[in-house]
């Protein structure tokens, strides 16, 4: 917490959503949050640690942490689970089959989309879990519904005998506000155990089909409370128009919407308050949902039979801003004062001396095709290095690169190198090494082990570092770990020695066997203690050639007017990658003085 937030009322406090959903974690007397890091849901288990009055951890993976979170409320405990929008892919196995079995402790899972897509691969709409899953789902517009609704969500768990999704989107996650605590829930009567219910936690076909019944007739109850629920408001106006709206949205039609329109915003969102919904809709002349991305609240108005405008007006990509909305409403507003098209760019780079330059440098000369993955490296996509030529999710770089060697020739397979992060390898790429074992792959795979979750803000994972509560733990040894799922040919390598990474690697793509390739060095940013002395160029020797320059180092600079390269000591660690690149050897280590 920031001091400023220190020097306020113990009531009232000023934070971001992932503040306050931590917060509410503990007010609401959660015994153990689990998750795995990914913007924009990562502050939450943080915040979590940070504040110390509750058990937390990073899981491997999504799936693994909605499970521990659901062994937790089997024996009574209230429990939180934290994930970004494609994380609740991982998770939908155990998240259906969560919702037959219900829960004993209250089960809250935060799902944090993208939409804008600021740092995720996609931008899909999770709302759609609330409904396919047929568990309980809310909203909240902003930091205060953050904290408050996540509290109610853990009562509505039990009551409803549900896991209840809380969506959030990156504005409500990362924008402060105001937020009024209220006093901590006193659970000192909680006891946990080990209540034996085969009918309720063992989901056989015959047990899940009285669950299903069971789970159905919840559902009917959930939405008759719904339409009576505090959760949802209507502030009526008008009967000219009626905006119904929900989450981050919210806040942008109260911008720029006139005085005289009445407004229904939806804070329960799964199941819907239809009754209510239909309610507003018959007291205006005219309605208009405002949401991101699908026509979520859109199509569920029009199935109940309303005429209304929507998608037509805002689109159903990217986010939506108060601008956005006033000209699809033909509004007057005035616009921001800098629109961002006139902003410089700033394109993504590799930070000056991250690890992952050295493999990147050394694929683009063997000149092969990159199976890439999520992470920090996902930018050698990026020129000069353009050294990332697929990329779908994590985990799937090596099952890609498997698929294209069982369908290539012999020689053309030779030309297919799997590109992964340590973090990721260990999140879902494991599974699918041990396939290219089982299937008799022939690929390469290059694990770029760094030492830490990078992109996501340097957290500890079962590769390297202590627990989220900072408790040493063992770690996993990639090497052994390759080795004992048949991996033969298991390699170490330095990241910053291309010249020997080189060397190694085209002898290992032209294998016809399975080899794995583990570059160590960790990330810069996170070990800042492994900088070395800025590195320089001598102005007599350089001879202008740019070949340096195709590492696509920070700290490199091209000087047009002279036309040869320096190197801002400022920026530069020392790492010696773009020294093997230079034909004339004019990049050195300056002496002391």
């Amino acid at each position: 917490m920031t001091e400023q937030n220190q020097a306020s009322t113990p009531s009232t406090r000023l934070l971001s959503g992932n503040e306050a959903i931590a917060l509410a974690a503990r007010d609401a007397g959660v015994s153990l949050a689990a998750g795995y890091p990914g913007t924009p849901s990562t502050e939450i288990l943080e915040n979590i640690a940070k504040e110390g009055s509750l058990y937390c951890e990073w899981a491997p993976n999504e799936k693994v942490a909605l499970e521990v979170c659901i062994g937790a409320s089997f024996t009574g405990a209230r429990t939180l689970c934290t994930t970004k929008h494609v994380g609740l892919n991982v998770a939908a196995d155990p998240l259906f089959t969560a919702a037959y079995t219900g829960v004993r402790g209250g089960l809250v899972i935060i799902c944090a989309d993208d939409p804008g897509m600021h740092s995720s691969q996609n931008e899909q709409d999770n709302r759609h879990y609330a409904r396919a899953a047929k568990i309980l789902m809310l909203e909240p517009a902003d930091a205060n519904e953050a904290y408050h609704f996540t509290r109610a969500a853990f009562e509505l768990s039990e009551r409803f005998d549900i896991p209840v999704l809380v969506r959030t989107t990156t504005r409500i996650n990362h924008g402060k506000g105001v937020v009024q605590l209220q006093p901590a829930e006193n659970i000192s009567h909680r006891t946990f155990d080990t209540q034996r219910d085969p009918q309720k936690l063992v989901m056989i076909p015959a047990f899940a089909r009285m669950r299903h019944e069971i789970l159905e007739a919840s559902l009917e109850r959930m939405a008759t409370y719904a339409s009576d629920c505090d959760l949802n408001t209507t502030t009526r106006n008008g009967s000219k128009v009626g905006v119904i709206t929900s989450g981050v949205s919210y806040a942008y039609v109260r911008e720029v919407v006139p005085a005289d329109w009445s407004i229904l915003k939806l804070g329960f969102t799964h199941p819907l308050p239809e009754t209510l919904i239909s309610d507003f809709c018959c007291s205006v002349d005219e309605v208009v949902v405002v949401e991101e991305l699908d026509p979520y609240l859109e199509d569920t108005v029009r199935r109940l039979g309303f005429a209304c405008k929507g998608k037509e007006l805002f689109g159903r990509t990217g986010e939506l801003n108060p601008d956005i909305i006033a000209k699809g409403l033909g509004l007057d507003h005035r616009a921001s004062d800098v629109p961002a098209k006139q902003l410089p760019p700033r394109p993504p780079v590799l930070c000056p001396g991250c690890p992952h330059r050295g493999p990147f440098t050394v694929l683009k000369k063997l000149d092969v095709f990159v199976s890439g993955d999520i992470g920090c490296y996902t930018l050698g996509v990026n020129k000069p290095l353009d050294s990332i030529h697929a990329c779908v999710c994590m985990g799937a770089s090596i099952g890609m690169a498997h698929g294209m060697d069982r369908v290539l020739s012999p020689e053309q397979r030779r030309k297919v190198v799997a590109v992964i992060g340590d973090s990721t390898f260990l999140h879902t790429g494991i599974n699918a090494l041990v396939n290219m074992v089982y299937n008799r792959s022939t690929s390469t795979v290059f694990i770029l082990d760094n030492s830490i979750t990078a992109m996501t803000g340097q957290q500890g994972n079962p590769g390297f570092g202590p627990t989220l509560m900072g408790e040493p733990t063992a770690n996993v040894n990639m090497e052994e770990l390759c080795r004992a799922m048949g991996v033969k040919h298991v390699y170490k390598a330095d990241a910053f020695d291309t010249v020997s990474l080189e060397t190694l690697a085209r002898r290992e793509v032209n294998r016809d066997e399975l080899s794995v390739i583990i570059v160590e060095r960790e990330c810069i940013l996170a070990f800042k203690d492994i900088v070395k002395p800025a590195l320089e160029v001598n102005q007599s020797t350089c001879i202008g050639c740019r070949a340096c320059l195709k590492v696509g180092c920070p700290a490199l600079i091209w000087h047009e007017q002279n036309r040869k390269v320096s190197i801002d000591p400022t920026l530069c660690t020392g790492c010696n990658i773009c020294v093997p690149e230079c034909p004339v050897d004019a990049i050195i280590t300056p002496k002391k003085s």
